[in-house]
Formats: C-alpha cells, sequence, structure tokens
C-alpha cells in the first residue's frame, strides 16, 4: 500500500511539474489573439490553429494614444484612453457609406440633430467624409439601431443611447479616430 500511495503521489508531482513549464510556455494572458482565421500554430507544419479571437479585445495595428478605434469588419469600437486602456467596447450599425481606413480626427461634433435618414440623433461626433457623405459616429434619440435604408447614402454609425453618451463624453474636437478594415 505504501508503494501505490508514492508511485501516485510521483505522478502528482509529475503532472503538476507539466502544468507548470505548459504555463510559462503560454507567456501573459494578455497577448493578442491571433487574427481572425487564426494563423499558422507552430510546429505543426502551417496548418491554421483554431483559435477564435476574443471580440471584444483591441485589435493589433491600431495605434497609439487616446483614440477611438473603429473596425468596419466587426462593426465594433473602442475607447481607449491615453494608458492605453479600453475604457469602453460596443458594436454599432454602420450607414451605407464606410469612412476608409486610416487615421482620422475628430472635426464637429452636434448634441441633437436630425440625421441624413431623417432620423432625430444625438451626441453626433463627425470624424469622414467619404464619396460626398459625412461620416460620424450618433445614437437615434429613440435608442433604435436600425439598419439603414441600402438605397440611401448615410454615413450615420448608430450606436445605442448609453454608448452615444460615452462616445460624446470621450471624443472631444481633435480626438483620434482610427479606421480599420
Amino acid at each position: 500500500m505504501t508503494g501505490l500511495t508514492a508511485a501516485a503521489l510521483a505522478v502528482v508531482a509529475v503532472l503538476a511539474m507539466q502544468a507548470a513549464s505548459a504555463k510559462e510556455d503560454a507567456g501573459p494572458a494578455q497577448r493578442p489573439a491571433p487574427a481572425a482565421g487564426g494563423s499558422a500554430a507552430p510546429g505543426t507544419g502551417g496548418e491554421k490553429a483554431e483559435q477564435v479571437a476574443d471580440p471584444k479585445a483591441l485589435p493589433a495595428g491600431s495605434g497609439d494614444g487616446k483614440r477611438v478605434v473603429y473596425s468596419l469588419e466587426s462593426d465594433r469600437v473602442w475607447l481607449v484612453d491615453e494608458e492605453e486602456n479600453v475604457t469602453r467596447t460596443f458594436k454599432v450599425t454602420p450607414g451605407t457609406v464606410d469612412p476608409l481606413p486610416g487615421s482620422y480626427t475628430v472635426t464637429s461634433r452636434s448634441a441633437n440633430i436630425t440625421g441624413s435618414d431623417g432620423v432625430p440623433v444625438e451626441n453626433v461626433v463627425r470624424f469622414a467624409l467619404h464619396e460626398g457623405v459625412v461620416i460620424g459616429f450618433s445614437a437615434a434619440t429613440s435608442g433604435e439601431t436600425a439598419e439603414p435604408d441600402p438605397s440611401k447614402k448615410t454615413g450615420g454609425i448608430r450606436e445605442g443611447r448609453k454608448d452615444g453618451k460615452a462616445m460624446w463624453l470621450f471624443a472631444t474636437l481633435d480626438t483620434k479616430v482610427v479606421v480599420l478594415p
């Protein structure tokens, strides 16, 4: 019986050492996730890893400093402070005209107006012009984030009212806005 207990303790010790070694090899928990679609896993001959990136994680290549990051692919916004902390992230509903990927600054703001689609909006933060359409973030005063009419050219990127308020407080004039593909 003593031999059996000793053998069991030895197995547990080996497993504990292997687990500790694997944790060290994984690196820090905040390591950026791979891009969507996976990446070649080391030592696998180039197969794609079956990893899914955290949809709320700040995308790589989004710049530095205080900024608004907007991903066209995921229809998501991140508000990033001076210390590189994501203070808020949320989904948005884009208009029918997207801004081109690149770096912009907030050029104008309006507390309450009627959007180009005829919907009353608040907390409007404008940053781009594309195809003759002004593009900016806004919240419908009704709180709705309905899909835009595809027959109209609209540049309003709709957010919920609470997210719109957060954007309004964060994105003052000249705040950087980074648009990612």
